[in-house]
């Protein structure tokens, strides 16, 4: 298996550097997003696995396992390799388990790679609303997960980082800045929430992949990458961090207002899958949803990855057996027309 770093640039970066060479470009660029899904790549195939899970309290581990063979995963391709797992916590608050990836889902993420061999198995987050990392860990119920368990865990947002090309054609952006402990990895694994997005429409498991990006170079809430354009930084930072898998908790998701201020939505599901792009399609159906129009899915489809219904071979559950439409908002535009 390859190694899903990017190719290195010269690493040394302040964040006033950072802004005032032109990494930052213009907002906007749709027309280039809309470009890119006009691209000639042949369509790829790929399979997703969508498994039925009641509660938290099931054994996650041996469904997480089930998933990862249903997909092609196996101790040969993990064995030896460095892990990093990256949830979203995009903002702390205990007891709230439809805002953050559930602390259950992550550590059966991380008993799942030791068992196929991995060498080791990191727990990364940049989170996008605050900057003490351990306050976020303890108000989002991970201090006993990661701590107690002695299981390593470091915060993106300040680590040191690589700058690499971007390889997406979606924002202005020349560059982008990785952390280091992202450029280290093997095996980049989006242990994402099943949630609505009030810009975005969806934030799944490519969304999910702004907090890789540091929060000391792109402000909080990644402030640069909302002026670069929402849609068109998720594409980048896909097509340039090339990430192996997807672990989407949909067991209990969020409706309304997400990511922060909608309700409680019980999918019971968790969505599993190497190509992003269908597993976050694959979830926008079980949401009710058209991934075809969110804009950053519709980009992705030919170029990063398949989104198409006959283009995605749905393995454990059906997609009609387990949808459940998530509620959406007319107040909120980036709701508008999205319901199937």
């Amino acid at each position: 298996m390859e190694k899903t770093g990017p190719s290195q640039c010269k690493p040394t970066w302040s964040r006033r550097r950072f802004i005032r060479t032109g990494v930052i470009g213009g907002a906007g660029a749709y027309a280039a997003l809309a470009g890119l899904c006009c691209s000639k790549t042949p369509k790829a195939r790929t399979s997703t696995f969508i498994a039925s899970v009641k509660s938290y309290q099931e054994d996650l581990l041996q469904i997480l396992l089930r998933g990862l063979r249903e997909i092609g995963v196996s101790k040969e391709a993990v064995g030896g390799k460095r892990v990093l797992l990256k949830p979203n916590l995009v903002e702390p608050h205990l007891g709230s388990a439809h805002i953050n990836t559930h602390p259950l889902v992550v550590l059966a993420a991380v008993e799942a790679f030791n068992h196929f061999g991995a060498s080791s198995v990191v727990v990364g987050e940049g989170a996008g609303h605050y900057r003490d990392f351990f306050w976020v860990l303890e108000e989002s119920g991970y201090t006993d997960v990661l701590v107690r368990k002695g299981i390593p865990h470091i915060d993106l947002n300040t680590d040191s980082v690589t700058a690499v090309q971007n390889l997406g054609t979606a924002t202005k952006l020349r560059a982008l800045l990785l952390p280091d402990e992202i450029m280290k990895a093997d095996i980049l694994v989006s242990v994402a929430k099943m949630k609505l997005h009030h810009w975005a429409g969806v934030t799944l498991s490519m969304k999910n992949l702004f907090g890789v990006m540091p929060g000391k170079y792109y402000g909080w809430p990644k402030n640069t990458l909302h002026l670069a354009g929402i849609h068109e930084s998720i594409m980048d930072i896909n097509a340039t961090v090339k990430p192996y898998l997807a672990i989407v908790d949909g067991v209990v998701g969020m409706e309304g207002d997400g990511p922060i201020m909608g309700t409680a939505k019980e999918a019971n599901v968790l969505v599993i899958g190497r190509n992003f792009p269908a597993v976050d399609a694959t979830c926008a159906r079980i949401m009710g949803i058209d991934p075809r129009k969110i804009p950053y899915l519709k980009g992705a489809g030919g170029l990063l990855g398949p989104v198409t219904e006959e283009e995605i071979e749905q393995r454990g559950e059906l997609i009609k057996a387990v949808r459940t439409d998530f509620e959406l908002m007319e107040d909120i535009p980036a709701h508008r027309g999205l319901r199937l």
